[in-house]
């Protein structure tokens, strides 16, 4: 942070909030997905997140990312995401909130055509904000994932409400999915505190097991989150299903979650339920919708992969200056969860 204090530009995306931070050294590393390593144990890098994420600054569901070098030489920047616990892999309303920022100040220009591609380099590889324009307006923005797979299937876990059965899959991160209804719940406001507590559980049971172990990457191991869905019914292919990620140490998604997504996504086509022709319609527990479908398949690691494409739109809620009273003894700040 310098003397003037670090400036931001806030978006929200399907409701989840994204803080962009564009003016930091960052930590030492060859790569984006090293960079991420070393700024956990950054003090520096890792002290200016949890400034920014603590309250009074932040909360404890806040979510930004860190503007840092790509490695990748197609990409147009770099992306630290963080959250309260620390940074992660990937973050697909956050692509899609940093596409939209990108096409809006100029740093990518607009393509004519109406579709303009931001590349950006992810601890977890290349991922693509699609981002459509109509007359310099943002109209939509697509997520562009990584290839997701299914990892496990019919894994089951005991828990505080019972042994229950979880599919475990790969969308940018590694998610279990499991409906609400195996626990007596439902994805609304009214569940949040239980599903919140069952999600960390769950969590930490997985992520001391092989279930949690990423085939390829040793760095992207560990269980990020806990889908938990409802059905809302199929129609011509296409899959409606309303969810809340917990994520993190209880960090709730207000978003359908991007990675989270794309993960579903993975999940509900190795099952044969969603074709490359169908379209998942995923909602979240705060009502904003995203759509996801299939660009591609491929194999990975032994897997069958597909390329998913999720769509939503982002907006801009404000700029900041944040400043630190040198006299505050309240630095960096506190979380109530």
């Amino acid at each position: 942070m310098t003397d003037d204090g670090i400036d931001t530009v806030d978006y929200h995306c399907g409701g989840e909030p994204f803080r962009i931070v564009t003016a930091t050294a960052g930590p030492a590393g060859a790569t984006v997905a090293e960079k991420r390593v070393a700024a956990a144990v950054d003090p520096e890098v890792d002290g200016l997140r949890q400034l920014l994420c603590s309250e009074p600054r932040g909360h404890a569901d806040m979510y930004g990312g860190f503007i840092v070098a790509p490695d990748d030489p197609g990409a147009h920047f770099g992306v630290l995401f963080w959250h309260k616990d620390g940074f992660s892999a990937a973050c697909g309303h956050g692509t899609m909130c940093l596409g939209t920022w990108a096409v809006q100040t100029g740093l990518v220009p607009v393509v004519p055509g109406g579709v303009t591609d931001v590349v950006i380099d992810v601890p977890s590889g290349r991922v693509t904000a699609r981002v459509s324009t109509a007359e310099m307006k943002v109209t939509a923005v697509d997520f562009v994932s990584v290839a997701g797979y299914l990892l496990h299937d019919e894994v089951v876990v005991d828990t505080s409400r019972g042994a229950a059965s979880f599919t475990i899959a790969f969308g940018g991160a590694i998610y279990a999915h499991v409906p609400a209804a195996t626990f007596g719940l439902s994805v609304d406001k009214a569940s949040l505190p239980e599903l919140i507590a069952l999600g960390r559980e769950i969590k930490n049971k997985i992520n001391v097991t092989a279930y949690a172990e990423h085939p390829l990457d040793p760095r992207l191991s560990g269980a990020y989150g806990v889908i938990f869905f409802d059905e809302l019914g199929d129609e011509d292919g296409d899959v409606h299903q309303r969810n809340v990620t917990v994520f993190a140490d209880g960090q709730v998604d207000r978003s359908p979650c991007g990675s989270g997504t794309a993960s579903r996504v993975a999940a509900l086509h190795s099952s044969g339920r969603l074709t490359t022709d169908g379209t998942l319609v995923h909602s979240s527990i705060v009502g904003s919708t995203w759509s996801a479908r299939i660009a591609d398949t491929t194999v990975l690691a032994g897997r069958n992969a597909v390329l998913p494409i999720v769509t939503g739109r982002a907006f801009r809620t404000g700029h900041h200056r944040f400043v630190v009273d040198p006299d505050d003894d309240l630095v960096p700040g506190f979380v109530l969860r």
